[in-house]
């Protein structure tokens, strides 16, 4: 199964039928171009369109789409905080678009530093994958994929917002700090990451 966000609406890719406000049998690519134009122009929440070989489906709908490659970080104190940063009113985590030639995770590591303004990270496990639907400016759709690493950092240099990326504020965040600030105000692809981190982690 597949969960694409487009408008911060849930497009749900899947072998059988899920639970969702609506449900679409695949049909061809023309099933693609109802999908984006009801989570883009109507007041639906979300759409499930299904076919028997998800694989299929999933393939058939990368190649609708111009493909960009992210990766970032969930990156983790010796205090158990997490790292993040605020941009345009929302919280986020650190991230951005993979360079050519470059790894998933070297990129990730070097977002981290980009943004964030530390070094000497310790790379740990893949954590997973999100995507979502935008629009460039020429109205050509893009679907992005961003691949997401865990990270520990023990170093004790203060974190400093990448300004000219339009970060404003990078900050060190505990468990009741995301709940009451970050999850209230961040997407729905970083709560869908935060929580497959806390799933992964040792109880």
């Amino acid at each position: 199964m597949y969960k694409v966000f487009i408008n911060e609406k849930r497009l749900i890719l899947s072998s059988e039928p899920q639970n969702s406000p609506k449900i679409l049998n695949y049909d061809g690519s023309h099933s693609f171009d109802f999908a984006i134009d009801l989570l883009e122009n109507t007041a639906s929440q979300g759409l499930n369109i299904y076919h028997k070989d998800v694989e299929e489906l999933w393939t058939d709908f990368r190649n609708y789409f111009k493909n960009i490659e992210a990766a970032g970080g969930v990156v983790i104190n010796p205090e158990d905080k997490i790292l993040f940063i605020h941009r345009l009113g929302k919280w986020d985590l650190p991230k951005g678009k993979i360079e050519k030639g470059e790894s998933r995770e070297v990129a990730a590591v070097r977002e981290v530093e980009e943004e964030c303004g530390i070094f000497n990270l310790e790379l740990k496990d893949f954590i997973n994958s999100t995507y979502h639907i935008y629009t460039e400016r020429d109205g050509k759709k893009i679907l992005k994929t961003t691949y997401w690493f865990e990270m520990f950092y023990s170093g004790n240099e203060t974190p400093k917002p990448q300004i000219e990326e339009g970060i404003n504020e990078v900050g060190w965040k505990n468990e009741e700090e995301i709940e009451s600030q970050i999850l209230p105000s961040t997407f729905q692809n970083i709560k869908l990451i935060l929580n497959d981190f806390k799933n992964k982690k040792p109880q």
